[in-house]
Order: structure tokens, then sequence, then C-alpha cells
């Protein structure tokens, strides 16, 4: 319905998307973003002067490449590199929020207190604080895009004797260059994509670093699995995990398996023990320390909410990651609280889209029961798919989940339709990375645009690669000749047995 009024909690990533996606679903969007500009944790900041800010050090870079790092109808520009510093996503983020003129929607230094929903429902209650004054908001619907990240996880009961150790301990949070750690003798605990870097990073200062498995990990069925043990043998270095590869996060860390060969990091099993001076590991060993950096992740908080232990019990406990089944009108939704095996913004900006058509009701949910039983079938599969590890409870494959939600929304591309008037697009989504323009080809949300952003999307990524002018007669295709002459063959055979069927 159109001139809903919606609140937007936060201006990260998430929010950005959704203040977009209101915009264009003809709603109004207040978002409320606590610090003083936008970004969310991809804003570097020497202190963290607000709360729930600068959370990433100085050198963060992405981990998924910015062909993937985009939002459906903006890609990013050719100049830029295919894996961005925080400091070219901010900028990235600036262009987008200029371009379709987002920040006139958002109040910035405004922390939302309370979120309560009215007695019938129908609409729902924001206290908010902006530089010590309180105001009350009534809105239709309520986004929240805080963000996964916002609660350091620091888990020293699981670390007996942290407490009498007199050198320094930190989250990984605390952490932003390693200039003040010439020298000295430190411990990363955790070996996820934040450890691993910071444990790089500090071996070139450090006088040792050791590396602590709080979780083993691949270094990025079994195929894979073969061909990563044949280039890098995990077990060799010490990092061979238990589980499968996919089951659990993969860490990117090109430069660890040389950091480990030249002795600058060291990998050592878990911690049995923390005394005045040093550590005591699982095998026996004892190595002195200066240090000790926890890299054990974050969880997600959501105080200002009224039944914030029953929304999030951290099982899967809302419908496709965004609705709580048991509200009476769906007049709540959480973008971006999940992690994806690949890029959270081409995600989190299509939950948006759902969450919008959802409001307005132009889509419905299914029964409390039907969302439910959904619910019931996602742990289960979890259970299968992904290592039992509590704080990876929000863990989806990234091209499934956003072909289940761009499904109910009714934007999934249909290739053999594609293939029969535009065959070399057909081609290029079939055998080429699942990018986010796809999802703007059709229905609700289409974007003119789709269409020459996936077809020029191995030039942008080339582009910033030749520094150097070369004079070439064609530009390469992403696609062999004779692959796509058989892919055309076998996707028209295929189309004209749907047809007949």
């Amino acid at each position: 319905m159109p001139g809903k009024r919606i609140a937007v909690i936060g201006a990260g990533v998430s929010g950005l998307g959704a203040i977009k996606i209101c915009l264009e679903e003809g709603l109004e969007p207040t978002c409320f973003e606590g610090t003083n500009d936008i970004g969310g944790l991809w804003r570097y900041q020497v202190r963290g002067d607000y709360e729930w800010q600068g959370k990433y050090y100085k050198s963060a870079t992405s981990n998924t490449s910015k062909e993937m790092t985009t939002y459906r109808d903006y890609p990013s520009p050719d100049r830029f590199p295919n894996y961005l510093h925080n400091s070219r996503i901010m900028e990235y983020l600036r262009m987008y929020a200029q371009h379709f003129d987002l920040t006139k929607h958002i109040r910035f230094l405004s922390k939302v207190h309370s979120v309560r929903k009215r007695s019938d429902f129908s609409c729902t209650d924001v206290l908010v604080e902006t530089t010590g004054k309180q105001e009350s908001y009534v809105f239709d619907g309520i986004m929240v895009c805080s963000g996964l990240y916002t609660e350091p996880i620091l888990p020293l009961q699981n670390f007996p004797g942290i407490n009498r150790f007199k050198g320094q301990y930190i989250h990984s949070c605390e952490y932003r260059s390693p200039e003040k750690f010439q020298g000295k003798k430190i411990i990363v605990v955790g070996i996820g994509n934040s450890g691993a870097d910071l444990a790089i990073e500090l071996s070139h200062v450090a006088s040792q670093t050791i590396l602590n498995k709080f979780y083993p990990t691949f270094l990025i069925n079994r195929w894979a699995e073969n061909k990563l043990n044949a280039r890098f043998n995990h077990d060799v270095y010490g990092l061979l995990p238990k589980h499968r590869l996919l089951s659990h996060q993969a860490t990117c860390g090109d430069d660890l398996p040389n950091h480990i060969i030249s002795g600058r990091a060291l990998i050592k099993s878990d911690v049995r023990e923390f005394t005045e001076t040093s550590a005591i590991f699982g095998d026996g060993t004892e190595e002195d320390l200066d240090v000790v950096i926890f890299a054990t992740g974050y969880t997600f908080s959501f105080p200002f909410l009224e039944n914030n232990a029953t929304v999030l019990d951290s099982q899967h406990s809302m419908f496709k990651f965004v609705f709580p089944p048991q509200l009476e009108k769906p007049t709540l939704a959480f973008i971006g609280i999940l992690q994806p095996v690949g890029a959270t913004i081409p995600t989190s900006e299509l939950q948006s889209r759902w969450a919008m058509r959802v409001f307005k009701g132009s889509n419905k949910l299914p029964s409390v029961r039907g969302m439910t039983a959904d619910i019931r079938r996602k742990r289960k599969r979890f259970g299968k798919e992904f290592l039992n590890n509590p704080r990876k409870t929000c863990r989806v494959q990234y091209v499934e989940y956003m072909d289940e939600i761009v499904s109910e929304i009714g934007a999934k591309p249909n290739l053999p339709s594609i293939f029969l008037w535009d065959p070399k697009l057909a081609i290029e989504i079939f055998f080429g990375p699942c990018t986010p323009y796809q999802y703007r080809l059709q229905g609700p949300g289409k974007w003119a645009g789709a269409r020459r952003a996936i077809l020029t999307r191995r030039e942008r990524i080339i582009k910033p690669l030749r520094s150097r002018t070369l004079i070439c007669d064609q530009p390469p295709s992403s696609v062999p000749f004779w692959l796509k002459s058989a892919c055309a063959a076998l996707l028209f055979v295929l189309t004209l047995v749907i047809i007949k069927g």
C-alpha cells in the first residue's frame, strides 16, 4: 500500500539497500543511524567514538569480488580493483547513496531505544534518542538492518587462567594496525578470515606470531577438497579440519602458507590454559606471550526489541531469516542477519525487496504453522550441510538462498525463455558467475541495465588488471567459442523438450 511509513534501523550496507527499495516500492523510509556517517562496520575509525562502530582494522579487504559485492542495479566502477579495500567499499557506498539521493532519508546520531507494537498490531512505536533528546515515532513497518556483527564474542570462560595472564588480551574488534605490537610475542585465537589476516599482518612486526585453531578450517564435496589438498596440503601445515569443505566457513588467507613456511606464523593446537606469562597448549608445549588477540567472531543483539529473547533464539527462529513467524502481523523484518557463502550486499538487498512487498501486501506469508514447518526443515537440513557451531546458525548457501527469495518475489530469471529471445545472455548466465544483476532481469524491480551489466562484467574484471595498455584485435570472450556453441545446442534442445512437455 503506497504511503506506508517504514523505519530502517542502521545505515550500513543493508540499510542503504533497504532505503532504496523502499523508495522504489512507493514507501516512505526513515533511517535511524547511531553514528554520524553511513557504512556501518566498513567505516574504518582509529577510535570507536560511536557504538557499533569501527570494528574493522585498517587493512581489511573484502573476501568477495567486486562483481559479487554490489547492489543489483549499481555495478562497481571498472577502475576499482577486483577485491576492495574497506576505503574502496566506503567510496562505493557513498557513490551509491549520492546517486540515488539516499542520505536525505537518514537521521544520523539517532539511537533507537525501543520498538514496541501497538495493541491492535497495526503499527509500531519507535523511541529514538538524538543528541540527548528523545522522540517517539509511529511506523507501519520496521526493518532491522543493524547487522550480524554487533556484539563481539569474548569466550574467556573457555580459556582457564586468562584472568591471571599479566600480558594484554583484546578482541580483534579493538585491533587497528600492527605498529604498537612491534617486537611482541602474540597469539591470535581463531582462524577465520580476520584471524588469518591479523596473524599475517602482525608477523611482519612481531617477534613471534602464533595462530591458534579455535575452529579448524579449510583455506578455500570431495572433488574440491582433493583439488585443494593437491595444491595445498592442509595436513602438512597443521590446518586440516575434520569437517567437509562447505560445512563450515573457509578462510581466505593467500599469504598464510608462506608465513608458516618461513616460520613467521606458527600453527598450534588448542590452548589448554594460560599462565601469567605464557600459554600451555593441548600437546603439552608452552610458549611465552605478551599479547592475546581473540578473533572469535561476533553475535547479534537487538536490545531495543520488546521481545528480544523470543524473537532471537539463535536457532533459525525466523522464516527465511527475515520474518519472525509468531507475530500477529508481518510488520517486522530482519535484513542481513545471516551469513551467506558469498556476498552480503545482494543477499540483504533481495531480502529488502521481499520484505517491502510483504509490507505492502503484494506478497503474502504462509500461516504460522507453514512458516514453523519451513523453519524446522531448514534446521534439519542445516545440521546435514554445516558444522554444528552455535556461532554459525545463520549460514546459507548463497545461490540457493538467492533463488529461494527471488522466487518469493516472482523475479527468478527464466533461463529457457531467455535463451529463446537472447541466447548470448542465457549462456553468460548459465556458465558465468552468479552475479546480482541477473536477479533484476525480470519481474518486480526489473532493471533495464541488467543485461548490459551481465555481458560487460568480464570487462570490469579485466580493466583494473591492465594498467599497461595493450592493443588487441578483439576483447577476450568470457566463454570459449566451442563451449558457447555446445551450450547453445544443449539449451535449445532442453527448451524444445520443456515446451513440448
